[in-house]
């Protein structure tokens, strides 16, 4: 018996898909499957859209996806705008639409992708906000290096600078992805794709240091035991433990309590194109799928030649 095309159906084929082709991480898959339900719970209860955010992942049994046009998607964007949805959100759940319909393309029960006509949201570009070179110093030198749990914290902050991983990456690394040998660690991020990137000299200190006298000394630590960074009862740190532990070093650090693991990521990033990087080379280390991703970094170089022209310059 063929299966009923309902909304849910189609939702978890999509899902799917991204699992076993694009090998997305389960928060970007979150992130999709609640953008493709708020338009189905819009094209189910528009009324209820508007009023309540509780309900807008409720399942549905309906088939109201198949058929949608133009019109509704813009009556779509602009309920979303009505909950006061920002454009940067708004635009994500649009490109996620896009792809959606795009795979019912490829599975023949579209023609068209809808989404594909409608006008694009214009979005001012948001730059991320950057550390100075000497607020990073301050920042790794916050951790207590004579406390076994201070000193794996003060690691990791030297390895996110030294690398630009994501926070993701970091917590999840394990001892085998590290070559001190090579001077390398070796990461699998976004779409299962594998880089390598270098460790500088402070980093590969740091580590080695690390790995001899402080992991085997933390609490809970098992020779079985796999992960790079683990927690106080073993195992991988989780990423909201490792934000709570910047946070700490952070406000030590007289910097903004808001300071996030991310920050160092766009630290490492904007400091090498300071110091000459090429953007090739900077896209490589990050992981980026495309170079466009990359140069919103040249953006925040140009922003603080600027705030430098306009602080030293006799006739700024």
């Amino acid at each position: 018996m063929m299966t009923k095309l309902t909304s849910d159906v189609l939702i978890q084929g999509y899902l799917s898909y991204l699992i076993l082709e694009k090998g997305l991480s389960r928060n970007t898959l979150l992130a999709y499957q609640r953008d493709l339900k708020y338009l189905v719970f819009w094209l189910v209860q528009p009324e209820a859209f508007l009023k309540s955010e509780s309900s807008k992942n409720a399942a549905c049994d309906q088939d109201v996806l198949l058929e949608l046009d133009v019109e509704q998607l813009l009556a779509f964007r602009e309920a979303c705008f009505a909950i006061n949805l920002d454009k940067r959100s708004v635009a994500r759940i649009i490109s996620a639409l896009k792809g959606f319909y795009y795979w019912l393309m490829d599975e023949e029960l579209i023609k068209q992708n809808p989404v594909s006509l409608l006008p694009k949201i214009r979005t001012d570009r948001k730059l991320p906000a950057v550390l100075s070179e000497e607020q990073v110093e301050s920042l790794l030198d916050q951790p207590d290096r004579s406390d076994p749990i201070q000193a794996r914290d003060g690691c990791m902050l030297e390895l996110l600078y030294a690398t630009g991983l994501r926070v993701s990456e970091l917590v999840g690394l394990t001892a085998g992805q590290i070559s001190m040998q090579q001077g390398v660690v070796r990461v699998t991020g976004k779409g299962q794709k594998e880089r390598m990137i270098p460790l500088g000299e402070a980093a590969q200190d740091e580590l080695c240091y690390y790995l001899k006298n402080i992991r085997p000394a933390l609490p809970g630590f098992k020779e079985s035991e796999t992960a790079l960074f683990p927690s106080r009862k073993g195992g991988a740190m989780t990423r909201q433990a490792f934000w709570y532990r910047i946070h700490k070093y952070a406000l030590e650090a007289g910097l903004p309590e808001t300071l996030s693991p991310h920050q160092l990521r766009h630290a490492f990033a904007t400091h090498l194109l300071n110091h000459g990087a090429d953007l090739r080379s900077l896209q490589l280390l990050l992981g980026h799928s495309s170079v466009t991703t990359t140069q919103i970094y040249t953006h925040v170089a140009n922003q603080r030649l600027k705030e430098l022209y306009q602080e030293h310059h006799p006739r700024a």
